[in-house]
């Protein structure tokens, strides 16, 4: 189920404003100095959807510097997911766009069986099977001690501050873990696929499958098939505190089935739970219980490993896409490279280190997680113009700007969050840009060619709104910039897209809609 987006009523004077720079590319420029997108932008910052908000510009031309267009660039406002440019970056610069993550099987000499994870944000029920496969292969067929899950190179809570309670359930805000588990190649790790569809006939249960399903967690089923054309009325969700996922409602015969996605309370748990389901499937027993938390001790033997995707690889969901719990497992893993604890607190003074040498004033924001979650992440439009300026002179930049949402490209894992916006305006297929939504909060940063050739960087950022629509004012503005014929210097040609692996074309292929239950990424 796709959520309504409401009609934007732009005011007559912004209209017409748009219009004359579409067709012109030069309303406004001339002597003056004043670029021919600056009084659109002011007549579309006068909309009606903006009544009682705080909403502020600033597009800057990244190869000269010059701040062309500024509204209350320096003030403060929630970022939300934009945060994620900040992470990302400093994931590139720390970790490095070849770093991946490396999930182990380890056995020693009192008999256990170790799972040890580093944080990988994209491993797959099929690559635990693999590693179990690798360990029977090994020759071990029987585990005399316990199966002992290592989560121990992160600490710290696995939810962040100020994270809404009542959204603790869905997956956009699943706990993190050093060893955690994505259901699918939507890679929303730590959480599971509840799939709900008709039951066998009407007046009986609904058919309710979990992927993938350990016995950890339970399913309270009260959810009836009725009769075709029936109420639809299918509600899926999670206990809190607990995995007992809860099913109530009817579903129409004939329906097609539904998926929602659930965080699971504990990552680690769950991860070794499906790992011993395929122990047990490839023919190798356990004698002793599941235990987490355990560091491997040393002199402990490796008997089986499995390596993810390079990073580069993995910040095309994470930005294109926006999955959270990525943020968060990137962030512990640049404190646990850069100080060997991975904590927020590690991570976010990375991160902090990585903004000032790019030019950040780190006394001038404020980032707490590495998703954009919280509510009290705080920084200005500026500073993202600031971000967007300077990383186009690294040498990991080209990975950067790949993995960045395109407008109105379809492909999920090109278009992303932003595939659906801006079509039919110049900057369809030009726009590159990340996307942020809080309720009350809505963002968007990244980089724009103009009609004139050439290449600007914006932030735009509206908090304090009631309603919704208003990303429908960040369109307009982005396309007013990509519309603008001049002056200006033709910049350098942007990296080019490198072409999608033979992973990110099955991702895309088993990619999702967005529905309600993800409205971080919709």
């Amino acid at each position: 189920m796709t959520r309504p987006h409401r009609t934007l009523l732009l005011p007559l004077a912004a209209v017409l404003g748009l219009s004359l720079v579409w067709s012109s590319g030069t309303a406004g420029a001339g002597d003056t100095g004043r670029p021919g997108f600056a009084d659109t932008i002011d007549s579309i910052l006068t909309d009606p959807l903006l009544s009682g908000a705080a909403a502020q510009v600033v597009v800057r031309d990244p190869a000269t510097g010059q701040t062309l267009y500024d509204r209350d660039g320096d003030r403060r406002l929630m970022p939300a997911s934009t945060t994620k440019l900040l992470t990302a970056s400093a994931a590139l610069d720390i970790l490095g766009p070849d770093h991946r993550f490396r999930t182990e099987v380890l056995r020693t000499r009192d008999g256990d069986l170790y799972l040890r994870g580093t944080g990988d944000p994209v491993l797959l029920p099929g690559e635990l099977d693999d590693l179990a496969a690798e360990v029977a292969a090994a020759g071990i067929t029987h585990v005399p001690g316990d199966l002992v899950a290592d989560d121990t190179l992160f600490t710290g809570p696995g939810l962040g501050r100020a994270w809404g309670w009542d959204a603790e359930q869905y997956a956009y805000s699943a706990p993190v873990s050093a060893l955690t588990l994505a259901p699918d190649t939507d890679y929303d790790s730590g959480s599971v696929r509840v799939s709900a569809g008709p039951g066998a006939a009407p007046g009986k249960p609904a058919s309710v499958t979990l992927h993938p399903a350990p016995d950890l967690l339970t399913v309270d089923n009260r959810a009836v098939t009725v009769a075709a054309g029936g109420p639809h009325t299918l509600s899926v969700g999670r206990t809190h505190g607990q995995d007992t996922i809860t099913v109530t409602g009817t579903v129409p015969a004939g329906a097609a089935p539904t998926d929602t996605w659930l965080s699971v309370t504990d990552p680690t748990a769950y991860t070794a739970a499906v790992f011993a389901d395929a122990l047990a499937a490839h023919g190798v027993t356990v004698a002793g219980t599941t235990v987490t938390g355990r560091a491997v001790p040393a002199g402990a033997e490796t008997v089986a490993a499995h390596t993810s995707m390079p990073l580069s690889e993995i910040l095309v969901p994470f930005l294109k896409l926006s999955v959270n719990p990525h943020g968060e497992a990137l962030l512990k893993a640049i404190g646990a490279a850069d100080t060997g604890t991975g904590s927020w607190t590690a991570g976010l003074a990375a991160v902090a280190d990585h903004a000032t040498r790019l030019g950040l004033d780190p006394g001038g924001y404020a980032q707490v997680d590495g998703s954009g979650l919280s509510r009290m992440n705080m920084i200005a439009p500026a500073d993202f113009a600031d971000l967007l300026a300077a990383v186009r002179d690294e040498p990991w930049f080209g990975h950067w700007y790949a993995a960045l949402p395109i407008a109105c490209e379809p492909d999920r894992l090109v278009g992303g969050t932003l595939r659906s916006r801006m079509c039919g305006t110049p900057a369809a297929g030009n726009a590159r840009a990340k996307t942020g939504t809080l309720t009350g909060a809505t963002a968007l940063s990244g980089y724009v060619t103009t009609a004139g050739g050439r290449e600007l960087a914006f932030s735009i950022m509206i908090n304090h709104h009631l309603g919704s629509g208003q990303t429908r004012v960040q369109d307009a503005i982005v396309a007013a910039l990509a519309a603008d014929g001049g002056p200006g210097p033709r910049t350098t040609a942007p990296p080019p897209i490198a072409p999608l692996t033979e992973r990110q074309e099955e991702v895309a292929e088993a990619g999702l809609e967005c529905s309600w239950v993800k409205p971080a990424v919709c």
